[in-house]
Formats: structure tokens, C-alpha cells, sequence
């Protein structure tokens, strides 16, 4: 019980869930302005404005900074981390993106000819641009403003 304690103490964790969490309800809210629907699943989905991994990370990155010093080891393992995931949301997952589009459409293209498919489609929202991964990493900046 005392290890669950210092979790939820830990100001370096809460400052990254905060905002991953506060990442997530923007796209909710985003959505539902641009689509004039409300969808909960965007709480816990993938990709979109603004980049909850990169909410999550920098925010993590930089209280380590402020509360260990920019000098310190941790700071520089959280950093280096940082700049994976965020290479990896601009990269590899809007890769990942684009492809689940293009097959997406060859799917329809195949049903609207009459071809049978049954699979479902692809996750296209998985990567982000780099205005999201901006929105994402504001959103943690804010949040550890706000905090430290």
C-alpha cells in the first residue's frame, strides 16, 4: 500500500497522466465541435489533435528536469525517451496512418465492385503530423505549468 502511495505522489507520473488525460478529452471535444457528434471512444483512440503520447512524454521530460535538474541522468533517460516516441508518432505510426487509408479505400473500391471481404478496416488515426505532436506537447507544457 505504501508503493501505491508514492505513486500517486509522484509528481513526475501525475503531471503525465494529467496530461495524456487532458490530451485525450481535447480530442473528444474537438470532435465533437468539427463533427457535431459526441464520441467517447476518442477518449482511448489513437492519433489525432492533440498527441496524447506526446502530451504524455514531454510533460514526464520536462518536470524530471525541473524536480531531478536538466543535468541529472533521470532527466536525460526521460529525454531520450521523449524524442523516440515522438519520432516514432511523426514517423512510423502517420506511415502506418497512410496505409491503413489506401488500403481502406482498395477495400471499398473491392466491395463497390461486388467482391466480397469481410475483414474490418484499418486503424487510420494511429500517427500524428507535426501540428498534433505540437498541440500534444503544449498540452504537456501547460499542464506542468501549471503543476511545478
Amino acid at each position: 500500500m505504501e508503493h501505491l502511495q508514492a505513486f500517486f505522489q509522484n509528481r513526475i507520473v501525475m503531471a503525465s497522466l494529467l496530461s495524456w488525460a487532458a490530451a485525450q478529452l481535447i480530442k473528444v471535444l474537438i470532435t465533437w465541435w468539427m463533427d457535431k457528434k459526441f464520441d467517447w471512444r476518442r477518449c482511448f483512440g489513437m492519433g489525432g489533435m492533440p498527441s496524447s503520447h506526446s502530451a504524455f512524454v514531454f510533460s514526464a521530460a520536462l518536470m524530471c528536469g525541473l524536480q531531478e535538474g536538466f543535468a541529472s541522468a533521470a532527466f536525460a533517460v526521460s529525454f531520450i525517451l521523449m524524442t523516440v516516441v515522438i519520432y516514432d508518432a511523426l514517423g512510423v505510426r502517420a506511415e502506418t496512418g497512410k496505409q491503413g487509408a489506401v488500403l481502406n479505400h482498395i477495400i471499398r473500391e473491392i466491395l463497390i465492385e461486388g467482391k466480397p471481404i469481410t475483414e474490418d478496416r484499418l486503424k487510420e488515426l494511429v500517427g500524428h503530423t507535426p501540428l498534433e505532436v505540437l498541440g500534444g506537447i503544449m498540452v504537456g507544457l501547460i499542464v506542468v505549468i501549471i503543476m511545478a
